[in-house]
């Protein structure tokens, strides 16, 4: 019996544009399914609704007082403006629970099935997580006016520091996917979030500036981008600034120093959350 044969144009591999074309569109859909799941599970949004709101309030009333800015200004107008900071980076815990989760469901292993991209999978996550974001900054500048803080500057700068602060946001997730793609189940990403991510955020000039900070620790918040992603909304929206006097290549031009730790970030977190993700489900 004479075999089967396929025509080569049927075996051939799909061209490249052709690939790309479906990794965006698996991207999209599996995006498309996080943020349907949101919708059926609302609380999941309690750390970008719930808690700006929390430390706004804690930090403005019960702290504030306490904090004196080097050169005067107004602490709501301080404070605010660092909370973008600490908004942002609070993405990366929840991609890591969200995809130890994912995991321990055997959604993944479902997902490997399917003739989809593999990069598509985190791809997607980390966009819906980035578009959760959006929601942060909505209540986060609501609770900001609501407390007296307001945006000095024109409507260019303050676009221009919300695209910084989502651009930032969008490579902690991709730090919070290979933290996924590391541990072991939901708990341990969260705890993750505890041990390494809220002390980042405060050891910043998010809350407080950096000056009265003993030497060693104070060289390590003006390098930490946290501080960076907090001086450069603090500039472009118009408050009060301490972070200009600190003679340092960071927080003399914040602007930049965010967009080189993005770039960084997501360069070094990026190809290895893809690669442990595609080890795993080889395996």
């Amino acid at each position: 019996m004479a075999a089967l044969s396929l025509p080569a144009a049927d075996l051939a591999p799909d061209p490249a544009p052709a690939r790309l074309w479906w990794a965006i569109k698996d991207t999209w859909v599996l995006a498309r399914r996080s943020l349907a799941r949101i919708v059926r599970e609302p609380e999941q949004l309690s750390d970008v609704t719930i808690q700006p709101v929390i430390f706004v309030l804690l930090f403005t009333y019960v702290f504030g007082s306490a904090i004196t800015l080097p050169g005067g200004g107004s602490y709501h107008q301080y404070l605010i403006s660092g909370m973008f900071g600490m908004t942002m980076a609070g993405s990366a815990p929840g991609t890591a629970v969200g995809l130890t989760s994912d995991m321990s469901t055997g959604l993944i292993d479902r997902f490997r099935s399917l003739p989809m991209s593999r990069a598509a999978v985190l791809a997607g996550r980390t966009l819906a997580d980035l578009l959760t974001q959006l929601i942060g900054i909505v209540v986060l500048v609501t609770t900001g006016l609501l407390v007296g803080w307001r945006i000095h500057n024109g409507l260019a700068d303050a676009l221009l520091a919300v695209s910084l602060s989502l651009l930032f946001a969008f490579a902690m997730t991709w730090a919070g996917a290979c933290a996924g793609m590391l541990l072991r189940s939901p708990e341990a990403a969260q705890a993750l979030g505890f041990i390494v991510f809220l002390p980042l955020s405060f050891v910043s000039n998010a809350f407080v500036p950096t000056q009265g900070m003993p030497a060693w620790l104070r060289a390590f918040a003006n390098w930490n981008p946290m501080s960076a992603i907090a001086a450069s909304c603090r500039a472009l929206f118009g408050g009060p600034n301490p972070a200009q006097s600190v003679r340092i290549w960071p927080m003399q031009h914040p602007e930049l120093a965010v967009v080189a730790w993005s770039v960084a970030l997501i360069a070094a977190f990026a190809p290895t959350a893809v690669h442990l993700y595609r080890r795993k489900v080889l395996k």
